[in-house]
Order: structure tokens, then C-alpha cells, then sequence
């Protein structure tokens, strides 16, 4: 048995303290913040990352450097501790957009929508990786392997934020309209095909040395994960989430839900793959299985759309150091890697919509909705800081791409829709609602699922 000598100490008062300060003025400027961004129609998020930004070293740790350093101080173990609570956050996050993947709309919609998705991913990754090898040493973590990171800013490219789509079109009231229902597929597949790429280049970021045999290892472990995922995998999600409905316990669905996201994305994290990619998978899981009613499913969705999400955004804004881009060299590489993310998605996106014979303002509005970034690119930016590939200027220069990118996309939409015409088709659909990343039910009832 083992002596009271070697018993873990509990926490220490004071971190225990500035823990709970950090996390209470956190969750608080966030709240307020997102709420002021949406005032001015604006993402939630910009207002949440603001509240990171302004408590962190772009502001406060200049204003008041006594305060900020008390407050939020640079010390490993009182920031992992933050860290703990947004990674469950940010899993729960993406696990919960998972659970709202419309796999039958990707059935019907899969052809026109691969052609977009595959041209919106080739383009800005191809783009985005000759950009990584030009970006200056100083951009990179001092450790990284120069390959690595640019295949890293080449994923962080051509990414897509389907929670920030889905919320835009909702907002604008296009999610009815063809060319809305072609960018949430298009938009789901490279959400899908995302989560690979930056799992694959995670695991060769954590390998001691690039060779041929690690990628084939890693390839390895992806193909062991969409093996699990499509055998025994959608099988014990289907039980238990039966289970749980059956009980008639309150809030087991939830309990059950939270538990399977969580031990699917540590499956991935041990396979060095990321664990926000078990987590969407097992997500998808969790929303194909047709007997459960995803309004038992609403607590968690308000838990982590309303408390975690904007606490993770907070802290990612912790990290950004926005006084970097006072430096001409600096400022002048973040126009360079703004104008490659924008140019790379939306010209992808707008060539893949004129080969599905989609007419031209049409595929200005695709190029418009899948240039938005949002959520996506800051927790990928929060991986390549953990992953040890990104310097502080260049996370800051990666979420001020998933800042401008998010609120480029609604007025461009506007254009373009403007020139788009109903369809008799539109006329008669009835409006479909995803219920992504904090979209509500409307005042008739709850959101509707796709019966495909």
C-alpha cells in the first residue's frame, strides 16, 4: 500500500485561486464581448478571442503589467491548467458538430459538392505549403522541422468552419436555398478531410526525425481508426446511445455522449493522431444513429456553446500577441498569408463550383462561404502551438486570418445571393435547420433532421 508520504498533493491554494479568477473573468469578458460582436453582426467569436486579446500581451500585460503578470502568469503548470479545461471544451466543440453532420445531404449533394471540396482543398494546400517554405525562420518554432511546418500552414489553408458556415447561413437566412444546402456539404467534407490532413501532420510532427516509415506508420493509424469507426465502432455508439435513451434516466444521454466523444478522441490522441479528430468521428457516429432524438442532446449543446467554447476562444486570444504586427517585417508576411488563405479557398472553391455547372454568381457565393475559417482555424492554431511548430507571431497571424476570413463571408454572400434566383425547388423546400455550433430551434419547435 502505498505511504502517506507519497499521496499527491492537492493543488495549492493560490493557483487554486487564480485559476478560478482566470476562468470567471475569462468566461465574463468573453460573454460580454461575444454579445457585443453579435450587436454589430458580427461572429460571437470575434468577441470571444477580443476578450483573450485584451487580457493578454496585447493589452493588459501593457497597461497594467503588475496585474496582467498576476493574473494570467507566464508559468507552465498554472497555464496547463487553463489548457485542461479548453481542450475539453474544444472536444466537446467539435464532437457536437460531429453529432449534426448531415450524411444524407453529403449523399445526395456528394458529386457536385466533391468537385468544390476537392478544388477548395488542393489550391490553398498547395498554395499554403509553397508559403510555409517561404515564411521566414523567426514565423517558425525553433525546433520544427521546416517541411513539417509548411505542410502545417498548408492544412491551416485550406481549412472550412462548418459551425461558422452553418451560423452565417442561418443568420442570412440562405440555409434553404440550393447553393446554402451546397456549401454545408461541401463545407462538411472538408471539415472531414481536415481533421485527417492535421492529424496526419501531427503525427509527424511528434516523430523524432520525417522518414518514409513514420508516414507509413501514420497512414497505418488512420487506416486502423476509419476501420474501428466503421465496424465496432458504430456499434458500441449505437448500444449505448440506445442504452442511455432506454434508461430513462435524466441527462444520461448527455453523460453517455460526453463519455464516448472524450475516450474517442484519447483512442486518436494515443494513436498520435489528434484527438479532436476521435472526437468528430465519434460525433458523426453519435448523429447517424437514426433512434435518437437530438433534442435530449440540447443541455450539452448549451454547456458547450454558451460556457467552454467561448472560454476556449478566450484563452486562445490569451496567446495572441497582436504588438508583433507593429514590426513591418512581421505586418508585412501576415498580408501575405491573409491574401494566400483568401485567394487559395475562395479561387478553389469558385473554379470547383463553374465544373459542377453551377452559373457564376453562384460560385462567387461558394468561394464566399467556404473562405470562412472561424472556429476551425484558431483550434487549429492551438495545435500548432501545442505541437511545437508555431511561434507566438505566427498563431497570432493564423487566428487573424480565421478573424477576417469569418467576417469577409457575409457580405460577400449578400452579393452574390442577391443575383441568385429562387428556384420553384426553394419555394417548396422547408427550411432545413442543422442545429451546428449553437444553432436554436425556431419558435415552431425544435430543428428538424434530414430523413435521408
Amino acid at each position: 500500500m502505498p505511504s502517506a508520504a507519497s499521496v499527491v498533493v492537492p493543488i495549492a491554494h493560490h493557483e487554486l485561486l487564480v485559476l478560478l479568477l482566470q476562468i470567471g473573468v475569462l468566461l465574463l469578458a468573453a460573454i460580454l464581448l461575444g454579445r457585443l460582436a453579435q450587436r454589430f453582426g458580427l461572429p460571437p467569436i470575434v468577441g470571444e478571442l477580443s476578450a483573450g486579446v485584451l487580457l493578454g500581451p496585447s493589452l493588459l500585460a501593457n497597461v497594467a503589467p503588475g496585474l496582467g503578470e498576476w493574473l494570467f502568469p507566464q508559468e507552465t503548470g498554472q497555464m496547463h491548467l487553463l489548457d485542461a479545461l479548453g481542450q475539453l471544451g474544444v472536444i466537446l466543440l467539435v464532437g457536437f458538430t460531429g453529432m449534426h453532420v448531415d450524411l444524407g445531404l453529403v449523399r445526395r449533394q456528394g458529386s457536385r459538392a466533391a468537385a468544390v471540396s476537392v478544388a477548395g482543398l488542393v489550391l490553398p494546400l498547395g498554395l499554403g505549403i509553397w508559403l510555409g517554405l517561404s515564411l521566414p525562420d523567426r514565423l517558425r518554432a525553433e525546433d520544427a522541422d521546416p517541411f513539417v511546418f509548411a505542410c502545417f500552414v498548408g492544412v491551416a489553408m485550406c481549412v472550412s468552419a462548418i459551425p461558422v458556415i452553418a451560423r452565417t447561413l442561418l443568420d442570412m437566412g440562405l440555409i434553404h436555398r440550393n447553393i446554402g444546402q451546397l456549401i454545408l456539404v461541401a463545407g462538411t467534407i472538408d471539415d472531414a478531410v481536415g481533421w485527417v490532413l492535421v492529424s496526419l501532420v501531427a503525427a509527424m510532427a511528434t516523430t523524432a526525425g520525417l522518414t518514409g516509415g513514420d508516414v507509413l506508420t501514420s497512414l497505418g493509424h488512420l487506416g486502423l481508426v476509419m476501420l474501428v469507426v466503421l465496424t465496432v465502432g458504430r456499434l458500441i455508439v449505437r448500444v449505448a446511445m440506445n442504452a442511455a435513451l432506454r434508461s430513462g434516466v435524466r441527462g444520461m444521454p448527455v453523460v453517455v455522449a460526453v463519455v464516448l466523444v472524450v475516450l474517442s478522441a484519447a483512442g486518436t490522441q494515443a494513436l498520435e493522431l489528434e484527438a479532436v479528430f476521435g472526437a468528430f468521428l465519434c460525433g458523426v457516429l453519435i448523429g447517424a444513429n437514426r433512434g435518437i432524438d437530438m433534442r435530449s442532446l440540447e443541455p450539452l449543446n448549451t454547456t458547450v456553446v454558451t460556457v467552454l467554447a467561448p472560454l476556449f476562444f478566450a484563452t486562445a486570444g490569451l496567446r495572441m500577441d497582436l504588438t508583433a504586427l507593429g514590426d513591418p517585417e512581421i505586418a508585412a508576411w501576415a498580408l501575405a498569408v491573409v491574401g494566400v488563405a483568401v485567394a487559395g479557398k475562395f479561387l478553389g472553391a469558385f473554379v470547383g463550383g463553374l465544373f459542377s455547372r453551377v452559373t457564376r454568381w453562384e460560385a462567387l457565393a461558394l468561394g464566399a462561404g467556404m473562405n470562412a475559417r472561424g472556429v476551425i482555424e484558431v483550434i487549429i492554431a492551438m495545435i500548432g502551438v501545442r505541437l511545437g511548430l508555431l511561434t507566438v507571431e505566427m498563431y497570432s497571424i493564423i487566428v487573424l486570418v480565421a478573424v477576417l476570413t469569418s467576417l469577409m463571408a457575409p457580405p460577400l454572400l449578400r452579393v452574390a445571393m442577391n443575383r441568385v434566383e429562387h428556384t420553384a425547388e426553394e419555394d417548396l423546400r422547408e427550411r432545413r435547420v442543422l442545429e451546428l455550433s449553437g444553432a436554436v430551434a425556431d419558435e415552431e419547435g425544435p430543428p428538424a433532421r434530414d430523413p435521408a
